[in-house]
């Protein structure tokens, strides 16, 4: 994947080296003069617009809490006392709702529960297993489903939020916070930070990087598409999903044309729609992205986001795609991926060639990849407990990576 300045995408000998090498530091200094504060989202007017999940809580209730305030990820939250009775890093870590749904449908097949009781919904089947109902989420950090806490402050700069993502690849949301070991007031997503790099079109050092063709991207070569069949069912999808985690792009048997996506976005619908997640064994690939697509309708009248949790909505900015997949040319430039991604939120773009069949696929985090210049040091540590908070399920921090122990 290309890390450094697109200048340096196609070689060139030591000319090439020197000008990416300029505009690596042309880069580093505009950014890091872009506060934290200025990316959409990042500063909400609610004074704690996060959802908090304890590490004593069970995985379906998380689940069902995450579901019901429509938000597709949570702080993880701990109360430990010093000696001086102060509260110390309450926020240990960040939990995703995809993460914990794709964990709880393969529990729940290992079960031999596969197809699911016909009179019960999504969480109430998860529920009927103590294996799963009684799991609490803080073992789930030894099973890497949750991630480290790595906040940003709000005077922080956009450069250090850019370097979370690219150089952390687990990371997908940063925390925001007014100061080290208070409550969160805002997020910034990967999304979020493309938009506010666009805002920058026009200007040289954006567009002598943005309007190169993908085609001059290493990822744009490395970055192999994982799919299935339409005739597949959902299940053999939701199974690829749960260990790439990127989306899953289905196509066409005959023609191999890409018909559409199933991402993690998606999941929250097994539970809109209970006989989903019955019937996943049964119902194929293209069936779901047909229903998917039918989804963009539903009014969100009664959905209890605020605005201060928008940016991390299950649903909402889901309709802006609704069935359909965002799609590239490699001969579209960077410039023209970022605006599909932004305005669609989708976290992917797949590559497709004259034929629509599916070449590649381009992340965000590719995207911002390109823009965080390789040179800098990016060892930036996560909260102060963290570590000891893994202790007890037998996991480490490493240099910002979380390592199980032997």
């Amino acid at each position: 994947m290309e890390t450094g300045a697109a200048g340096q995408a196609g070689g060139g000998g030591p000319a090439a080296a020197a000008a990416g090498e300029y505009w690596s530091e042309a880069l580093k200094s505009f950014l890091d003069h872009i506060p934290v504060s200025s990316v959409p989202g990042a500063l909400q007017p609610s004074p704690s617009p996060a959802l908090e999940i304890r590490l004593d809580g069970s995985v379906p209730d998380a689940i069902d809490s995450m579901y019901h305030s429509d938000i597709a990820g949570a702080v993880i939250v701990d109360d430990v006392r010093t000696s001086f009775g102060k509260f110390v890093d309450r926020d240990i870590g960040f939990i995703e709702f995809p993460s914990l749904v794709l964990w709880a449908i393969k529990e729940f097949d290992k079960l031999g529960s596969g197809i699911g009781d016909k009179n019960s919904d999504f969480l109430t089947s998860l529920k009927q297993h103590p294996q799963i109902a009684e799991t609490k989420i803080a073992w789930l950090a030894k099973s890497f489903l949750w991630e480290p806490f790595f906040p940003v402050r709000s005077h922080d700069t956009l450069f250090h939020a850019m370097l979370l993502f690219s150089k952390h690849r687990r990371i997908n949301v940063v925390p925001v916070v007014e100061l080290m070991n208070s409550s969160v007031v805002g997020f910034v997503t990967q999304n979020a930070v493309m938009e506010l790099l666009l805002s920058s079109s026009g200007l040289e050092w954006l567009d002598k990087i943005a309007d190169k063709q993908l085609s001059e991207f290493r990822f744009a070569n490395a970055n192999k598409p994982v799919s299935v069949y339409s005739d597949q069912t959902l299940a053999d999808a939701l199974h690829i999903l749960s260990k790439e985690k990127i989306g899953v792009a289905v196509v066409d048997r005959k023609t191999s044309c890409l018909i559409g996506s199933i991402q993690c976005s998606d999941l929250y619908l097994l539970l809109d729609d209970s006989s989903l997640f019955r019937n996943r064994k049964t119902l194929n690939a293209e069936e779901f992205v047909k229903l998917k697509s039918k989804d963009k309708d539903i009014s969100t009248e009664n959905s209890s986001v605020s605005d201060g949790q928008s940016v991390l909505s299950l649903r909402t900015e889901q309709r802006k795609t609704a069935g359909l997949p965002v799609t590239n040319r490699k001969s579209d430039t960077l410039k023209q991926a970022m605006e599909k991604l932004t305005a669609s939120r989708s976290s992917c773009s797949f590559i497709v060639d004259e034929h629509g069949r599916v070449d590649g696929v381009v992340t965000a985090r590719d995207i911002i990849s390109v823009f965080s210049p390789p040179c800098m040091d990016s060892r930036i540590d996560g909260g102060t407990f963290f570590s000891a908070a893994l202790a007890q399920t037998g996991c480490r921090v490493e240099h910002g990576q979380m390592i199980q122990n032997s």
